[in-house]
């Protein structure tokens, strides 16, 4: 079978910004078959040269130009303080018919800059994932797995663009919420960047007393963990959202104000730590890091009857038990599986022997 007889997603996708957030984008689309080609676009050559090593990237370009007119992919994963910049530099190459989004943390301000430049096919997003690891040599498609993806379309973005971005981030195999810009920001603050403000107040009492790092342990590590995230992606994260910050910093403080009065009043503060405890016990609890190994192979299948039977039985007749499945696309030129094996070694073995019968495979062991 030829590389061509599957038809990803999309052809041509470009990752502008190869870092922890780009890089598992790019690997997440190699890896699920979601597009034939993906460059990728920075300024640091050195961050190329380590995407195009790694396999993170088929193609690194480190200027706009002629290549972008092919694309019909574009993700803009630079910091937030450099994405509007870099949206202004990419737009005049851009495609009529891409589609653009982003994985910046504040909506509002990136959605009217890209209205502003006529970018019609950009929808704007945010995926609710990370690590204080950045980088692409800490990139990973699983980093995306599960996550929430928030898809903030304005009154302008074209409902093909918003189905096309849908249709990525499911790919990827994140769960899409849509919402307006303006009510991202405002939940973002208080649940994202509201924390950051506040692990940094406690890290300042500690810096400012020794005595207390001696008996910092660690609850006081896991309530600080954000303050360990790069100190300027950081700082830009939260100034490019500060009115709504602001607003929220102001709720935070009438519920200090509220606990401190009822040290006063034990019974009031035993139904403050009830009603605490059932708030967080009843969060969803995303267990990327807790979950055991993936050993995953995907498969690209062209659109002919039984081609499923055929992987299958084929790997069954050499041993090797499949233990889940999934059908990631099935478009007419043909589609993609997903088969969970049980070892690193099986993967290598049932690549080895699917592509010696002619199908194209990915795997991750």
């Amino acid at each position: 079978m030829s590389e061509a007889s599957a038809s990803p997603v999309f052809d041509r996708a470009a990752i502008a910004g190869v870092g922890l957030i780009g890089g598992s984008v790019a690997l997440g689309l190699r890896q699920r078959l979601l597009a034939r080609h993906v460059i990728g676009y920075d300024a640091s050559v050195e961050v190329l040269r380590e995407a195009e090593a790694l396999g993170v990237v088929d193609e690194v370009q480190t200027s706009p130009g002629e290549w972008l007119r092919g694309c019909d992919l574009v993700v803009l994963a630079a910091p937030m303080s450099a994405l509007a910049p870099l949206a202004r530099a990419l737009a005049p190459w851009l495609s009529p018919g891409a589609l653009v989004t982003d994985v910046g943390s504040v909506k509002a301000g990136i959605a009217a800059e890209l209205e502003a430049l006529g970018v019609r096919g950009f929808v704007p997003g945010h995926p609710m994932a990370g690590s204080e690891r950045g980088g692409v040599t800490h990139a990973h498609a699983g980093l995306l797995e599960n996550a929430v993806w928030v898809l903030t379309p304005t009154d302008h973005t074209p409902l093909t663009a918003l189905s096309r971005a849908r249709a990525l981030v499911e790919g990827l195999g994140a769960a899409p919420v849509v919402m307006p810009p303006d009510a991202h920001d405002a939940l973002v603050a208080t649940v994202s960047h509201l924390p950051y403000l506040v692990s940094l107040a406690l890290t300042h009492m500690v810096a400012r007393d020794e005595r207390l790092s001696l008996l910092a342990a660690g609850g006081f590590r896991d309530l600080t963990r954000v303050a360990s995230g790069d100190p300027r992606m950081s700082r830009d994260m939260v100034v490019e959202n500060r009115a709504a910050l602001r607003d929220a910093l102001a709720r935070f403080r009438r519920q200090l104000e509220r606990l401190e009065a009822d040290l006063e009043q034990p019974g009031e503060l035993l139904m403050a730590a009830s009603e605490g405890k059932r708030t967080r016990d009843s969060l969803p609890v995303v267990r990327r890091s807790l979950l055991p190994p993936k050993h995953d192979l995907v498969v690209a299948v062209p659109d002919k009857p039984n081609q499923i039977g055929v992987v299958t039985q084929a790997l069954g007749a050499a041993g090797l038990n499949i233990k889940d499945i999934e059908v990631l696309a099935i478009r007419e030129e043909g589609g993609a599986l997903r088969l969970g094996l049980e070892s690193a070694e099986d993967v290598r073995r049932a690549a080895a022997l699917l592509r010696a019968a002619g199908f194209e495979v990915r795997g991750r062991g």
